[in-house]
């Protein structure tokens, strides 16, 4: 299969690293000028998509992506595999998924987890909406830039799966600040906690695999000054994306939208560029209100 790639940010660029070394044909795109890639990198984004097989897409937000969609899709060929593996609101996934339905093409929504490191590790967990056919066709790409691909349904779909586990993400990484902020102040060692909720009814991701505590539990941002895996700003953009999705549909996420606002008030005092775990630090001067 040839492959275009538009969008070789920190998490493109190292995706379509991978399915180049694994031998597939790869032609990638971005704004950016003198990407450094082993692959050939175009500044014309319709000769990118001629006569490919597959498009990914791995963009900033949904106005981007409709944006790109509204430029490839009359150059595309008929049965071309769309993937946009950006994270966006469901109604930007809908309005590219219809628009390449129209074209006769295979649309796919594959918003991914597992932030830098998964892209370069080749550990990303994908969540996909859209044509099953599609998905069935390009899975061995998903087994090479991932560990995990999941169908999730119909169009739309894989974006609803990314924002409503993101949730689950901030909210739980929030709860693990707080623990380790009040052990803290009570006089408990943060290694004795660890060793405790690791391995009893508090543990979770957050925790045992990405602990925000520098010098406890496995290796995380938090050891590097909590230089981003995944940062604020992009964990504030998810919970938002969820906001946004809980009011159209009427649900009731009164955790998540609490846990928006406190990722806005970090964005805005400090945390921006910063790890989502940055929450930890964040909570320190703060008093009981």
């Amino acid at each position: 299969m040839k492959v275009g790639f538009i969008g070789l940010g920190n998490m493109g660029l190292p995706m379509a690293e991978n399915l180049c070394q694994a031998g597939y044909e790869v032609t990638g795109f971005d704004v950016k000028a003198n990407i450094k890639a082993n692959f050939s990198v175009h500044n014309n984004i319709e000769e990118v998509v001629k006569d490919k097989d597959v498009i990914f897409t791995m963009l900033p937000s949904g106005i981007e992506v409709a944006d790109v969609y509204n430029q490839i899709v009359p150059s595309c060929s008929v049965g071309t595999v769309m993937v946009d593996c950006s994270t966006v609101d469901v109604k930007s996934a809908h309005f590219v998924g219809n628009l390449a339905k129209k074209a006769k093409l295979l649309p796919l929504d594959a918003p991914v987890s597992g932030g830098v490191v998964g892209a370069i590790q080749g550990t990303l967990t994908f969540m996909v909406g859209g044509d099953q056919k599609g998905f069935e066709l390009i899975r061995p790409l998903f087994d090479i830039m991932g560990k995990k691909a999941v169908y999730c349904g119909s169009s739309g779909s894989g974006q609803a799966a990314k924002i409503c586990n993101n949730m689950i993400l901030g909210i739980s990484m929030i709860g693990v600040c707080e623990a380790f902020s009040l052990a803290d102040k009570i006089g408990l060692d943060r290694k004795k906690m660890f060793e405790v909720s690791s391995s009893s009814s508090g543990q979770c991701w957050s925790l045992n695999t990405y602990c925000p505590a520098p010098g406890v539990g496995p290796q995380s941002p938090s050891d590097n000054q909590y230089q981003p895996g995944f940062a604020t700003e992009l964990m504030l953009k998810d919970l938002l994306l969820a906001q946004e999705a809980a009011e159209q549909v009427n649900a009731h996420t009164p955790l998540g939208a609490h846990a928006s606002t406190i990722y806005e008030d970090l964005v805005k005092n400090g945390g921006l560029g910063k790890d989502f775990s940055f929450v930890l630090p964040f909570f320190k001067d703060k008093e009981r209100s």
